[in-house]
């Protein structure tokens, strides 16, 4: 299987956080790094490199996903690490303001490991934006 590299998980659920360790165990080498809300997020990266990958959630106290991907478009930081969004909302207003944001892709939870599979393999491996929104299908 493919490496991924390191991969920063942005999320106020730590049963999500177990989940996605799950999934991203198939790529060799995976470092996963934690943070808990958007702010959160920010120190992190401000204390480390290198991230292949964020997977990020919209809602969470603190520092909500969108807001977030605010910050870092505003300070145009980051801007090369490809941002996952996965969350509950699937309205289409947050979609397409997540893809404004820089979002590489969005994916609306529940969904099943194979979607997300399909969404790194594209960002990750190709490199290229999966600009379309799927759901657990």
């Amino acid at each position: 299987m493919n490496t991924l590299g390191k991969v920063l998980i942005v999320d106020d659920s730590q049963l999500i956080h177990s989940m996605y360790r799950l999934v991203l165990n198939r790529y060799n080498g995976c470092r996963i790094v934690d943070a808990m809300n958007g702010l959160e997020a920010l120190d992190v990266l401000s204390r480390e490199s290198d991230f292949n990958l964020i997977l990020l959630d919209i809602n969470m106290p603190v520092m909500n996903g969108l807001q977030f991907m605010e910050k870092l478009k505003a300070e145009n930081l980051y801007r090369q690490i490809p941002i996952i969004v996965i969350s509950t909302e699937g309205k289409e207003e947050d979609t397409l303001r997540a893809l404004k944001l820089g979002a590489w892709g969005y994916v609306v939870k529940p969904f099943k490991p194979h979607v997300l599979y399909e969404i790194i393999e594209k960002v990750i491996i190709k490199k290229s934006p999966f600009l379309e929104k799927l759901g657990s299908a």
